[in-house]
């Protein structure tokens, strides 16, 4: 994995996955491996976020085409890099959230 990721997958079915992405750009998925699938047995994926390997910075993701901002990785969730925006919320909501 890359020096500085440190999040472990979410739980013993889920395994990160390295893409390179363009030459100095990898694509960070987080890949869920289910017991069964009725119709494929091809594992599910989705995009983490992305790494700049030069720069050493880790990006949020706009989707699995697009690299999006800078974040840190301390801000990040195992799932994702995408940064969530709690601004619009009351209290009350808040509470059900976090």
């Amino acid at each position: 994995m890359i020096d500085g990721f440190t999040h472990e997958p979410p739980t013993e079915d889920h395994f990160y996955e390295e893409v390179c992405f363009k030459t100095n750009v990898i694509a960070i998925f987080l890949v869920y491996r289910p017991g069964y699938l009725f119709n494929n047995h091809n594992p599910h994926r989705t995009i983490w976020g992305f790494y700049n390997t030069k720069k050493q910075q880790f990006h949020a993701p706009i989707n699995s085409k697009k690299v999006g901002k800078v974040v840190d990785i301390r801000d990040t969730t195992p799932f994702t890099a995408m940064q969530l925006n709690f601004d619009h919320l009351n209290p009350l909501e808040l509470a059900f959230v976090l």
